[in-house]
C-alpha cells in the first residue's frame, strides 16, 4: 500500500508541473484532465484492497478446515511394513518401520517421526504435512540421517480414491555432484486403521519404476 500511495503522489507531482508548463486553458483540455484524474483514482481504488477484506483474506488462510480435521484423524503411532526396490527386477529388502504423528501450531500441521532399520542401519526420519488454503495442495517436506538435504514435495487431494499424490525433486546420492531427480509419491488411505505410501523414481533406464511401498497399520 505505501509503494501504491508514493507512486500515485510521484505521478500527481509530475502531471502538476507539466500542466504549468503549457498554456492550453480550453474546456476541452480541462475536461479530458478531469477524466484523466477521475480514472487514475478509480484505478488507484481498484489496485489496494480494503483493510478489512484483507484482514477477512488472512483469517480464511490461516484458520484450519475440514482437510486439517482429515489430517489430525491419522495421529498416534503406525507400524511399517516396509519394501523396497534397489533396481527393477531385483529381489526386494523387507523391514519394519514405526511412525508417530502429531498436528502442531494449532492443527495447522502435522509432524512425523520416523524410526526403523534400512541396509542393516539405524534410520531415522521426519517429514512435516501442510495443507495450503490458498494454494488447494498438500506440501510434503523430509529429511533423514541417510543424506543432507531436504526433500519438498506437493500435490492434490482426490477425494473419490482417498488418495494424495505428491510431486517434487531430490539428491541422487549416488552421485558426487549434487545432480536431482523426480519424485513421486502416492499415499492411500485404505481405512481408519490401515494406509499404503508407493515411491517413485527414475530407473536406470530413466524410465520411472516403484522403488519403496509402506503399508502403515494403525498400532492400537
Amino acid at each position: 500500500m505505501k509503494r501504491i500511495t508514493i507512486t500515485l503522489c510521484t505521478a500527481f507531482l509530475l502531471f502538476a508541473c507539466n500542466d504549468g508548463d503549457k498554456t492550453e486553458t480550453t474546456d476541452t483540455k480541462e475536461s479530458a484532465d478531469t477524466t484523466t484524474t477521475s480514472t487514475a483514482s478509480t484505478t488507484a481504488n481498484e489496485a489496494m484492497p480494503d483493510s478489512a477484506m484483507m484482514m477477512k483474506n488472512w483469517q480464511a488462510y490461516m484458520t484450519p478446515g475440514d482437510v486439517h480435521k482429515m489430517m489430525s484423524s491419522w495421529n498416534g503411532t503406525w507400524t511399517g511394513d516396509v519394501t523396497m526396490w534397489h533396481e527393477p527386477g531385483m529381489p526386494p529388502e523387507k523391514s519394519k518401520s514405526t511412525s508417530q504423528n502429531k498436528m502442531v501450531m494449532g492443527g495447522r500441521y502435522q509432524v512425523s517421526n520416523h524410526t526403523g532399520n534400512m541396509m542393516g542401519m539405524p534410520f531415522e526420519g521426519m517429514s512435516t504435512l501442510a495443507y495450503d488454503n490458498a494454494k488447494k495442495v498438500f506440501i510434503n517436506t523430509w529429511i533423514d540421517n541417510m543424506g543432507s538435504g531436504m526433500m519438498v514435495m506437493e500435490g492434490p487431494w482426490d477425494e473419490a480414491s482417498k488418495t494424495l499424490t505428491l510431486k517434487g525433486k531430490g539428491v541422487d546420492p549416488t552421485t558426487a555432484n549434487g545432480k536431482e531427480i523426480e519424485m513421486r509419491e502416492t499415499f492411500k488411505i485404505i481405512d481408519d486403521n490401515t494406509q499404503m505410501m508407493e515411491m517413485f523414481a527414475p530407473g536406470p533406464d530413466g524410465k520411472e519404476f516403484k522403488m519403496m511401498e509402506i503399508k502403515y497399520t494403525r498400532k492400537k
